[in-house]
């Protein structure tokens, strides 16, 4: 049997064109992925705001049903956050065992990365090498600078979700919506009263210590608050 003669042979390398163009999509399409933000809070580790403040880590998830790719190798297994390298995996890995391998020769502090214990020296050195382009002011931290900026921009980044209310820092934001949650994470030892922040935990500790840190210069009475000292100044002397 003879093999028809295709008429329109234009035609027909269209058509082939066409079905590898789906095909390729199709395999494109069966090998992407979903890209979200996984979110961190920060630990007394982090450079606040750059590298400490809340950090967005990229990380890669499979859609469900999806088989894993072979080239994500670098994976945790406690989290299952996906790492550029095995050298990140490895670093990643000190936040689930907790491991403090840099040590500062002066005061003991430990650090998961040598980067957070070179930014901790500062502290001892007192080298502050990011400057403030508007007031001058120095900063240990490239975080604390940019943070400072928006002292002069009015940049306020963190809105509550439940009034709107804006603050320049994420820990602005997450004492605030304590209000909204009624939590109060610090408790007195003594009478076992509540407080929403620990500074004023510390200021009601002085009922029971008695501690009067601020003296007035010129009559020598002492009191709790500064804003009592401020007081007793402007009516008294």
């Amino acid at each position: 049997m003879s093999r028809r003669k295709n008429k329109h042979p234009k035609r027909a390398v269209n058509v082939k064109t066409v079905v590898v163009a789906s095909a390729v999509e199709e395999r494109e399409e069966r090998e992407r992925e979903e890209r979200v933000l996984c979110l961190r809070i920060p630990d007394e580790d982090d450079d606040f705001e750059a590298n400490h403040q809340i950090q967005k880590e990229e990380t890669t998830f499979k859609k469900k049903g999806a088989k894993r790719k072979r080239t994500q190798q670098h994976e945790c297994d406690v989290c299952e956050m996906t790492c550029r390298d095995s050298y990140a995996l490895k670093v990643h890995m000190r936040i689930h065992t907790n491991e403090r391998p840099y040590e500062c020769d002066v005061c003991d502090k430990a650090f998961r990365q040598s980067q957070h214990l070179k930014t901790h020296m500062r502290i001892h050195t007192k080298e502050k090498p990011y400057e403030c382009d508007v007031c001058e002011k120095r900063f240990t931290r490239s975080g604390s600078l940019q943070s400072h900026m928006r002292i002069h921009t009015n940049e306020k980044p963190y809105e509550c979700d439940v009034c709107e209310k804006r603050f320049r820092h994420f820990q602005g934001l997450k004492r605030h919506m304590r209000i909204h949650t009624n939590e109060k994470p610090y408790e007195c030892d003594v009478c076992e009263k509540r407080f929403r922040e620990s500074g004023k935990l510390k200021l009601h500790m002085r009922i029971h210590t008695n501690e009067r840190p601020y003296e007035c210069d010129m009559c020598e009475k002492r009191y709790r608050h500064a804003t009592s000292l401020k007081y007793h100044m402007r009516t008294q002397h």
